[in-house]
């Protein structure tokens, strides 16, 4: 079978030992000498592996005259990797940071969606006057072919209780609007945190 050829970091890995064994400083003519022979890296690619480290700090690289000269040293190389490491460690702290401001964030949003005995009243009241407008249109739809008397007593007492569940209505609205301006909150999680329907409205 055809023998797998080296990947860019294999080939990386084997140009940097090139240096770190000979602790030496070469051209780039004999560079693409020795890592064919030596290291198995085909000359072709040796430029652009090459180039790669230093793009990365890992060689240094100077002009002389007319040539260029490339070298690296393992203490070099340890350093660089310490600084790697350090900006890792950094990165990591910073994250860690924002986690613990957004964690604090979220705890400090919970404040005010408590469960609260005026929250717990308003919502049996309002469960009240919805089954009480129930019951009073059951009661028109059965005498609606009766006495015309007692339909328009239940129709008052319906007016009464319709006009009873608005004011409630009203006052929810007001909550809702002085607790948006009041915390900012948004309207769809004041719906959800005090159990409002999304499709509460003034009763026609």
């Amino acid at each position: 079978s055809k023998k797998k050829g080296l990947s860019f970091e294999e080939k990386r890995t084997r140009m940097m030992e090139i240096f770190f064994e000979t602790k030496d400083v070469f051209q780039l003519k004999d560079i693409e000498k020795i890592a064919p022979k030596e290291k198995g890296i085909t000359s072709m690619s040796v430029k652009e592996i090459l180039q790669s480290l230093v793009d990365d700090g890992m060689v240094d690289t100077d002009r002389i005259g007319t040539s260029n000269y490339f070298w690296a040293f393992p203490s070099k190389a340890l350093h660089a990797r310490k600084r790697k490491l350090e900006e890792l460690e950094s990165q990591f702290a910073e994250s860690s940071q924002k986690k613990e401001a957004l964690q604090k964030s979220i705890e400090k949003s919970k404040i005010g969606r408590e469960d609260t005995a005026e929250r717990a009243a308003l919502i049996e009241e309002l469960a009240a006057l919805r089954q009480k407008k129930e019951q009073l249109k059951a009661e028109i739809d059965k005498y609606r072919e009766c006495d015309p008397d007692v339909v328009e007593e239940m129709r008052q007492t319906n007016k009464v209780a319709k006009e009873a569940a608005n004011r409630w209505t009203d006052n929810i609205f007001s909550i809702k609007s002085w607790a948006k301006r009041k915390f900012g909150f948004e309207e769809s999680r004041i719906d959800k945190s005090f159990g409002i329907p999304e499709d509460l409205d003034y009763i026609d």
